[in-house]
Formats: structure tokens, sequence, C-alpha cells
């Protein structure tokens, strides 16, 4: 197994990246190649005792930033760590691709290096969301790459996340919801009443109608939205748990007697703490284009870039992106016109 991860991408690069990948390479067994600008990664490198790992370095003299515009920045940094990371997969020289930078510019350079999967119209950026299904976590998608959506590519974005449930996270016969204003078929804007006929006539275990509350409560495996929708979710969740796990502390910490509730509760808290941490899921699969792509967060730490690498591991051993190649043609109503 040979993943490439973007030694430049992220808030922390490159120390944090080389000491999570350096950790990948130690617990997981396998080969991990750092793309980006030789000297820098040799220098966090050489704080790492990796005698007997498989890590190597492979040269990029270019980086992407935050804030750059994503497809102008793809096209003008010809040899930028993103787009070098993702010529070793084209190539066959890495089996996958992760990185922790601009996810705009992630996405740009996937569909220009790799290109869409034949039949697939759009990509999407799916993430795990903490939830009450027996998994304990579902499966969401578009949570950022297509702001405006039309129901053929929501259809394939609920195709390729119960692949991914099937395949990955090991769900047998994901139930898939699409985000509604209303649990009653017949509410949600235009798109999402398109979109509901499409579901209906596939072979997806299509359960209906999903309100936000419903996410979180475990109603569906498989959370099916448009970009726009999706990265609000997201967002706002994380807010949400971030102000939740605060207060708490603030409460727990605030009288004597509370304080030895804490300390007593400490271990359920930590457990909380676990599944509400987005370290612990390692980054956000890019579907449906044409090899491994897994985009981490931007704050990612060490952790969350080792967890990124086993994320990417995963979905290569897990046979995804054969699985979506193939079970675009076992999906009825798919859409027949070309991509745009």
């Amino acid at each position: 197994m040979r993943i490439a991860v973007d030694a430049m991408g992220g808030d922390h690069a490159p120390a944090l990246v080389v000491t999570g990948a350096v950790q990948a390479a130690r617990d997981l067994g396998m080969q991990v190649i750092l793309v980006g600008r030789q000297e820098a990664i040799q220098a966090e490198l050489a704080k790492h005792d990796t005698s007997g790992l498989q890590v190597a370095v492979h040269h990029a003299s270019q980086v992407i930033e935050m804030d750059e515009h994503p497809a102008a920045a793809v096209k003008a940094k010809k040899d930028s760590s993103m787009t070098v990371g993702l010529d070793l997969v084209k190539r066959g020289e890495a089996d996958a691709f992760f990185t922790a930078g601009n996810s705009g510019g992630a996405l740009a350079a996937a569909l220009f290096r790799l290109g869409r999967i034949r039949g697939i119209l759009r990509p999407s950026i799916s993430t795990i969301f903490p939830s009450l299904t027996p998994s304990g976590f579902c499966f969401l998608l578009d949570i950022g790459a297509n702001a405006d959506c039309k129901p053929d590519y929501l259809l394939q974005f609920a195709m390729m996340g119960s692949i991914y449930a099937e395949r990955v996270l090991g769900v047998t016969t994901p139930r898939v919801a699409i985000v509604s204003n209303g649990e009653e078929e017949g509410k949600g804007n235009q798109l999402v009443q398109e979109t509901v006929p499409l579901l209906r006539a596939s072979k997806l275990n299509f359960v209906g109608n999903a309100e936000g509350k419903d996410i979180p409560w475990g109603l569906a495996d498989v959370v099916v939205t448009d970009g726009f929708t999706g990265n609000v979710i997201v967002k706002l969740a994380e807010g949400v748990s971030r102000l939740i796990l605060d207060v708490l502390k603030q409460e727990l910490m605030s009288r004597p007697v509370t304080k030895v509730g804490a300390l007593l509760s400490k271990p359920a808290f930590n457990s909380v703490k676990r599944r509400l941490d987005y370290r612990e899921y390692g980054g956000a699969p890019l579907l449906g284009v044409d090899g491994v792509v897994i985009i981490g967060h931007g704050r990612s730490d060490a952790m969350a870039i080792r967890n990124g690498v086993r994320l990417a591991a995963q979905t290569v051993e897990n046979g995804v992106l054969d699985a979506i190649k193939h079970g675009l043609a076992g999906y009825q109503a798919l859409a027949e016109t070309p991509p745009e």
C-alpha cells in the first residue's frame, strides 16, 4: 500500500503532516510518500526515527495556499504538491492521495489530473457524520464540491455513498435519505422534489426525506444533499458540538459537587469527545474521480493526518473505486446525458 501525502497542505504543514505520516507508516505498516519541498520535508523527518519505515520523499517545488483561487492556482502551479501527488496516483506509483490543503484546490487538481469516472456527472466530497445508527455514524454527501446541483447529481451521490457505506463502513443495505425541510413526501425545494422519484425508482434502499434533526438521530445510513446545504450542516454541527462540550466543561468545573461528578464521569465524557472529534475520522473521501483521494480538515494535527492516511488505505483495500465503476450500470434511472 502506497499513500502519497501532501506534506505542504494544511495549517500545520509540513511539521504535523510529517509527524502524522510517520505515525501511519509505523502503525499501519504501509509506504508513505511525502510530496512537497524536499528540504523542508527532510528537516522535519530528521526529528523522527524512521529506521525500518517505508517513508519516501517526492519533491514538488510549489504549494497551493489555502487562500488561493482553486482552479487558477492548479493551472498556474504545475509543480504543486497536490498536482505532483495526484500524478503519482495517475501513473500508478501511488495507490491513493491524501491532502489537508485547500479543498477546492484538491477537487480541481483531482479533476484535471485524474478526471471523473466514466459516467459520473459530478464528483462529491463526503464525510462520516456522528449519529445514533448501529454503526455510530452516517455518511453525508455532498459537503462542498457542488453548491448547485441537478437531480441526476444527487442520484449518483446516493449511489456512490451507498457503495462506500457498504464497502468501507460495513453497513449492509444502507438506508438512503435526502435532506429536506419536511419528512412528508412533497416537501422540499424543486431539487428535492425532482430527485425523490429518481431515488425511489433506483435499486437504492431509499427511506425518504430527512430533516436536519433526523441526521444525528440515525434515520439513515447515507444522507444526500447539495454541496451548499451539506457544508452548512457540517460546519454548524462542528460549532454546536464544540459549544456543548465547552459549556459542559464550564458547568462541571463551576462547583465542588459537580467537579466530583465530572471526575467520576470522565471516561464517559472522553468517549463522547472521541465520537465527536473529526480527527478520529481522518478526512473526507472525494468520490467520483478516477482515483482514491481523501481531503483532510485544514487544521488537521498529527492524529488527523495519521487517520486520514489510514482512511485512504481502507478505501483502496475495499475496492471502492472499482465498485463505483461497476455499480453505475447496476442502478436504474441514471442520467444518460454526457458530463458538462
